[in-house]
């Protein structure tokens, strides 16, 4: 990979259009821009993005952001819609002339997952062109057979740029997503934060969190009959409804995306059956007098012991996929510790409380005795 830096004599404007003649900038572009199409990608920052496949294996773009705003410029380039996993180039200009170009891979959100000159794209004849006091352009080739159509943009913070020698990167202060049709030319905002808020909070209140209240209740609470049972049977449910919007969200959101989430989506899938078992073992359930309660409430317990498990373990790998930070794996993790802790607790209670009771109900034995009783 081949970083340039110029100061050539350049066009001097204010501000890049898609009507902007690339020709004005006098410098030479090592490919060529007859075939380039245009979009505005952002034009709350006038942010321009000029492309075409140029061959078979080879993508070229030119990125034109402002450099008065004081701040680094990216787009990645992302499988899934998301940051992480994505690989980023980024430009920066803190002065007239003087500048640089990384590729970057966004292998997390912790300054440490950033890795400068890495990535899964293979970048070729990249240069940073100024092409005035306030305007830089960003020319390079991808090689790739198939480039993928979602792009995300960012600008960093005001004042803050990579430097020498580790270039460390900031994060974004701003950021969009984008779904690009490279043939036509059409370029589309994704904005889809407000749904995977709504699929990852739904989920892990109703399929991990309210499940393992409900199930507490039954199975330390039952002393307070018969409240303990409407209480059970109206979290349950009201999980389960919850639960069936939240992965409805998930499976309108992949769509958008079109992610490939196969994993996530099956466990998820086998959770939804697992709940309609819980449902129909509810109007299936027999009197307390059959011969076969005692089958029903293992089969209850333990398919609902199941579905707990794997609403946990998608629930983490949900986040994983999502690229959410440490804060949410450990707010969730806590929360569950905290459910988990509490029934640890419960259930040495109740194994105390059965003990006693045995103890005192048993019927006390004494050494037998040569003598007769006479009566």
């Amino acid at each position: 990979m081949t970083i340039i830096q110029t100061s050539s004599s350049i066009l001097v404007t204010c501000q890049d259009s898609c009507a902007s003649n690339l020709v004005e900038l006098q410098q030479p572009i090592p490919f060529d821009t007859k075939s380039l199409l245009c979009s505005p990608v952002w034009p709350d920052h006038n942010f321009i993005l000029r492309y075409t496949k140029a061959s078979s294996d080879v993508w070229s773009f030119i990125f034109s952001f402002p450099t008065n705003i004081k701040a680094y410029a990216a787009i990645g380039y992302s499988k899934d819609g998301n940051m992480v996993g994505s690989t980023a180039i980024v430009g920066w200009m803190p002065s007239p002339g003087a500048g640089g170009m990384k590729m970057y891979s966004l292998d997390g959100k912790s300054a440490k997952d950033v890795i400068p000159d890495k990535g899964e794209l293979y970048m070729m004849n990249a240069s940073i062109v100024p092409a005035s006091t306030s305007l830089g352009y960003m020319i390079f080739q991808l090689k790739a057979t198939q480039l993928t159509t979602k792009l995300l943009f960012a600008i960093g913070p005001n004042g803050v740029f990579p430097n020498y020698p580790d270039y460390a990167l900031s994060k974004h202060s701003g950021q969009i997503s984008l779904v690009i049709d490279y043939s036509k030319g059409t370029i589309r905002e994704v904005s889809n934060l407000k749904l995977r808020r709504s699929h990852g909070i739904l989920n892990i209140a109703s399929w991990s969190i309210l499940m393992i209240i409900g199930s507490i209740i039954a199975r330390y609470f039952k002393q307070w009959d018969p409240i303990w049972f409407y209480l059970h049977a109206s979290i349950q449910i009201f999980g389960f409804l919850a639960g069936i919007v939240g992965i409805f969200c998930g499976l309108v959101l992949s769509k958008k995306l079109d992610s490939k989430v196969t994993h996530h989506k099956n466990i998820a899938i086998l959770i939804i059956v697992l709940g309609c078992l819980q449902v129909l073992a509810i109007k299936l359930r027999p009197g307390k007098d059959s011969r076969i309660r005692k089958y029903w409430n293992w089969y209850h317990y333990n398919i609902g012991r199941i579905l707990i498990c794997f609403a946990v373990a998608n629930t983490f790998y949900g986040l994983h996929l999502g690229g959410e930070g440490s804060k949410w794996f450990l707010a969730y993790g806590v929360s569950i510790a905290i459910l988990v802790i509490f029934a640890f607790i419960l259930e040495i209670r109740k194994w105390i409380i059965v003990r006693k009771e045995t103890n005192s109900t048993k019927i006390p034995s004494f050494p037998q005795s040569n003598v007769e009783l006479a009566y």
